[in-house]
């Protein structure tokens, strides 16, 4: 029995380590470097500010296996309420950007603003999955970016992204579909504002409070 121990405590060993190697998350087995968020966190216009923007865009790309990169919210900033103005452009990183399927959307920030693969159909989630456009139900095309078509600040931000009920947000249309056929209406990054900041208001125009991230490394 005693010469049985150690060898007992060995096996032990190795299966407990077998253990931990599966259930720690992978950090960062996606190539995955673009998406667009599948849920806003849960108060509309009020994402914690960039800082709270930033943090459910890593945590959404860490569940979805991306999470060794460093994420940022393509999300601008006015300099109203004491916030200083931010250019979602400068956040983002410098690029090569590339979907959950692994297509690429922009090699750059110029060709991100210029002449892109962001669409309805490259355009995805964290998860892989298509953005219901317009014609679908429900029309979640309106996305978040409180930016212009070159990426700076427009300034209809939700408060900075803190208000979840007073003001508005420019959103554009990942699906480049809208009744205005001309530019920038078109834009990804740039369409219209919204009526408020509420869920209800962003549903109202064809949203759900989505917006789009980058990883920056």
């Amino acid at each position: 029995m005693t010469r049985s121990t150690p060898l007992r405590l060995a096996g032990v060993a190795v299966a407990l380590a077998a253990l931990s190697a599966c259930s720690t998350p992978m950090q960062s087995t996606s190539p995955m470097s673009f998406f667009i968020t599948s849920a806003n966190p849960g108060k509309g216009g009020d994402l914690g500010g960039l800082a709270g923007a930033d943090a459910h865009c890593q945590k959404l790309a860490t569940e979805a296996g991306a999470g060794g990169k460093t994420w940022r919210a393509y999300l601008s900033t006015s300099t109203a309420d004491g916030v200083g103005l931010i250019h979602a452009r400068d956040r983002i990183g410098k690029g090569p950007w590339q979907n959950a399927q692994g297509i690429v959307v922009a090699n750059s920030v110029a060709e991100l603003h210029g002449t892109n693969n962001l669409n309805k159909q490259t355009a995805l989630t964290e998860k892989g999955a298509v953005v219901n456009g317009r014609g679908d139900t429900p029309n979640l095309h309106d996305i978040l970016t409180g930016s212009n078509p070159d990426g700076t600040a427009a300034g209809h931000t939700c408060g900075n992204w803190t208000s979840p009920d007073v003001g508005a947000a420019i959103v554009g249309h990942h699906d480049r579909q809208g009744l205005n056929t001309s530019p920038p209406m078109l834009s990804w990054s740039t369409s219209h504002p919204t009526r408020g900041c509420t869920i209800p208001a962003f549903n109202s125009t064809g949203g759900g409070g989505l917006y789009y991230c980058f990883a920056v490394n």
